[in-house]
């Protein structure tokens, strides 16, 4: 039971990985497309063969270091994405997960990644490279999923929560929430609810 889990999680975390760096051969066509017209056009009129081949080291390089930049730039944004996936699946466990599958998938994870990608953005690169996704969910009936913190401060800057509300008449929904460190946590902000069933729910990470 548990190696089916830890393989569903695996293809599900591969899954967003790969679409998080995933570029469409369509923007690769067009971006060759133009540096063939950029290099076609530096061959009109009677210029020096030294200087296109200095400007043309120089722009290289300089895109080079850019380009390296932006790719650990989305690095680290592709590996605090699959992170907080993973801390996520982990703490609703097998058995509430065979459930609640495709709303998990398809909204709230889709949904944390999307907090998650706004705060790193806001903070910028030079601050994210220090922060760090905790690994351990609250068990049994605590709301804690993960919070998002600065390594070299050990403080929280966010607290991703899911909280069972027994709604009368209605059933058990899970309602997955954050707080920031920006209010002290008091502002309760929303990331969406996925219904469970009218009968009570099994405890977290139950498998």
């Amino acid at each position: 039971m548990m190696k089916l889990w830890f393989r569903k999680i695996s293809v599900i975390l591969i899954t967003f990985m790969t679409l998080g760096v995933f570029i469409p051969p369509t923007y690769l066509d067009a971006h060759a497309e133009r540096n063939e017209v950029v290099s076609s056009t530096g061959d009109v009129g009677d210029v020096s063969p030294t200087v296109p081949e200095i400007v043309e080291e120089e722009d290289g390089e300089t895109a080079e270091a850019d380009s390296a930049d932006a790719d650990t730039g989305t690095s680290l944004l592709t590996m605090f994405k699959a992170q907080a996936a993973e801390q996520t699946l982990y703490k609703l466990g097998p058995k509430i997960f065979r459930q609640v599958e495709a709303d998990v998938t398809e909204t709230i994870v889709p949904n944390i990644q999307e907090v998650i990608q706004m705060l790193l953005l806001e903070a910028g690169e030079e601050e994210f490279q220090y922060y760090g996704i905790s690994q351990q969910p609250a068990q049994g009936y605590g709301e804690r999923i993960f919070s998002l913190y600065d390594h070299r401060s050990q403080e929280e800057i966010a607290r991703f929560d899911v909280r069972r509300d027994n709604r009368p008449r209605d059933g058990y929904w899970f309602h997955f929430h954050y707080h920031l460190s920006a209010d002290n946590f008091e502002e309760h902000y929303q990331i969406g609810d996925v219904y469970w069933d009218k009968n009570t729910p099994p405890k977290w990470m139950s498998s």
